[in-house]
């Protein structure tokens, strides 16, 4: 069962092609507390995040448009545009998908 298969993000970005370095792929579980905000930042790398419980709404920094991603579905992430997520009562724990070089860091901060 195919879960995501797609060349843009979430906002309609298409993805910019790769590096032509070694590529690295990194996958993390994160988890974030109900009712919280995370730090503004930017992704410079493709990645994607899938729900594995709770829920979380993310935000593009530059004009506020939002999208809510729940338990089971996927969100193809933004790449170098500035965004953060937002969790509700329910917090989410998240899978996160990073394909990158090892020279390259997952997550920059956004001012």
């Amino acid at each position: 069962m195919t879960l995501l298969k797609t060349t843009k993000s979430w906002d309609g970005t298409v993805y910019p092609a790769y590096p032509t370095t070694q590529p690295e792929i990194t996958v993390l579980k994160i988890a974030v507390p109900p009712n919280s905000a995370l730090s503004w930042h930017k992704h410079p790398v493709i990645n994607a995040a899938y729900v594995e419980k709770g829920e979380i709404q993310v935000e593009r920094k530059e004009d506020g448009k939002t999208q809510w991603i729940r338990k089971g579905q996927v969100l193809p992430e933004m790449v170098n545009v500035g965004h953060r997520g937002k969790t509700g009562d329910k917090g989410v724990t998240l899978i996160v998908f990073y394909s990158g070089t090892p020279d390259i860091p997952l997550s920059e901060p956004v001012q």
